[in-house]
């Protein structure tokens, strides 16, 4: 009775450019990309996405009999003001509060990961008590969060400690000592920039 969380596939924007809630499509790839992804997923009980497009649009297509639950909790961080810019043209005295504590500190008009972190788990777990085997299609934030709730990992630590590749595909199954984890599809992909150039930690 598995929980299955697929990040969406390779979207269509400029590399660098801060997208957190843009509602942008996907690139050309997107049938391969998502024939792979099909490949190791089993039958499905319910369908949970993000609303956002290049997430809605793959659990449409991967599940088209059935039927979609959009979650607004599912959607990636909100970039307020910094949506749409490239992560090196936002001021230093701007962003640099951000990046010396992302954990707490909001974007200018979005949130903080802390903030997002208490949306997506609170939603995860109220799915996580529904019918299995369930679906989850949704962003590489939110799959970090909730990797790192399963597994106390402090969210400062979470992008090192999990890789999320675009069309990823990660089994969790419930024990009673908690989630195991386990990586069913992942690809090698062009490292994204989801921060400025300079800031090297």
């Amino acid at each position: 009775m598995s929980i299955y969380l697929i990040r969406h596939t390779t979207p269509l924007i400029e590399k660098g450019l801060c997208y957190g809630q843009l509602d942008i499509d996907v690139t050309d790839s997107f049938h391969e990309e998502a024939a792979l992804i099909k490949n190791v997923l089993p039958a499905i009980e319910q369908v949970h996405s993000s609303p956002l497009i290049r997430c809605h649009k793959l659990a449409s297509h991967l599940f088209p009999t059935q039927e979609i639950s959009l979650e607004p909790s599912l959607m990636e961080l909100a970039c307020g003001e910094w949506e749409g810019i490239h992560w090196d043209a936002i001021p230093a005295e701007v962003i640099d509060p951000w990046m010396k504590d992302f954990v707490n500190v909001s974007t200018p008009g979005g949130e903080s990961y802390i903030q997002m972190h208490k949306r997506v788990t609170e939603c995860f777990t109220r799915i996580a008590e529904g019918p299995k085997p369930v679906a989850i299609v949704t962003h590489g934030g939110v799959i970090r969060s909730i990797l790192a709730h399963i597994t106390n990992t402090p969210l400062v630590d979470s992008f090192g400690a999990f890789k999320i590749s675009y069309g990823c595909v990660i089994e969790l199954n419930a024990t009673p000592a908690g989630f195991t984890h386990k990586a069913l599809h992942s690809v090698v992909t062009e490292k994204e920039q989801h921060k400025p150039s300079k800031f090297k930690k």
